[in-house]
């Protein structure tokens, strides 16, 4: 069973996800402040912390880089900061998603979904570089290969084979747009956003069946993309 540790000092929040959570088959943990949920995680192993930035003693992202510094745990903000320069500084200390409050319970639970299945995906295939489908596309990670249903090759530059590998080896994740500079043009980039935009173009241009509405590649403004299987 999956267990979630869910943080957040607002107690009506702690008591609705407890029982939200509990009715659909989660094991649930709770924690008010940072130093609760860093004991909570290292005694109990989560599979999954849903994490609130504005606690009492720790700053949200001080918990994500303490966790981040022994755990891969995934981890889902839920916070009432808006700005995208919070939500940047969250994905860049290690989150895997971001839920503005005030939020939807029915939202949220679909992020949680995203990341078990994710998690599941993983236990099934580890080691293993899958095909992954992108629409009418398979996508062959290993061989480096696009192929489209009717047997068409598609062919990616480079860049568009980094930006595109990124996405697709973290099915669901928020992939912020530092980490895609980082990884794919390299250490240096780290404001170069238009670069992002242009290559993103392109591959929905080769990938997508409607470029202009795209269903699989998805753009997270001011924070990043996010492949959609």
């Amino acid at each position: 069973m999956t267990r979630i540790l869910v943080v957040d000092d607002e107690p009506q929040i702690l008591r609705a996800l407890r029982i939200n959570l509990r009715a659909r088959g989660y094991d649930v943990d709770l924690a008010a402040t940072g130093a609760a949920a860093l004991r909570a995680a290292a005694g109990h192993s989560p599979d999954l912390v849903v994490l609130d930035l504005g606690l009492p003693d720790l700053d949200g992202i001080d918990v994500i880089r303490g966790l981040r510094g022994w755990s891969a745990v995934p981890i889902i903000v839920l916070s009432g900061r808006a700005g995208s320069e919070d939500k940047v500084a969250a994905l860049d200390a290690g989150a895997d998603d971001y839920v503005t409050k005030p939020f939807g319970v029915d939202e949220l639970l679909a992020r949680i979904r995203a990341v078990t299945r994710r998690l599941a995906a993983a236990s099934t295939d580890a080691g293993s570089v899958a095909v992954v489908r992108v629409g009418r596309h398979a996508v062959d990670l290993a061989d480096r290969t696009v192929t489209r249903d009717d047997g068409t090759e598609v062919r990616l530059t480079p860049t568009e084979w980094g930006m595109l590998d990124q996405l697709l080896r973290h099915p669901g994740k928020l992939v912020s747009q530092r980490q895609l500079l980082h990884e794919v043009w390299g250490p240096e980039y780290q404001h170069e956003t238009n670069y992002l935009r242009q290559y993103m173009a392109q591959l929905r241009r080769k990938l997508e069946d409607d470029p202009a509405r795209p269903r699989h590649l998805i753009t997270e403004p001011g924070m990043g993309y996010r492949f959609r299987p």
